[in-house]
């Protein structure tokens, strides 16, 4: 898979799970944007396929 198709597939993920996500909206209001951002990076299955998919950049 190239670059450009691994960007489009990230890409694709976050603008169909990530955009209007109320977990992270109801997290990042109720303790913050750095909790928030933990949640959605170690706990959220979305976050870890965008771990996983964005490995392949490497």
């Amino acid at each position: 898979m190239s670059k450009k198709q691994t960007l489009q597939e990230l890409s694709e993920i976050l603008d169909t799970y990530c955009v209007n996500c109320l977990l992270k909206k109801h997290f990042r209001e109720e303790f913050g944007k750095r909790h928030a951002h933990s949640f959605c990076i170690n706990q959220c299955t979305v976050g870890q396929k965008i771990k996983e998919v964005g490995e392949k950049l490497l």
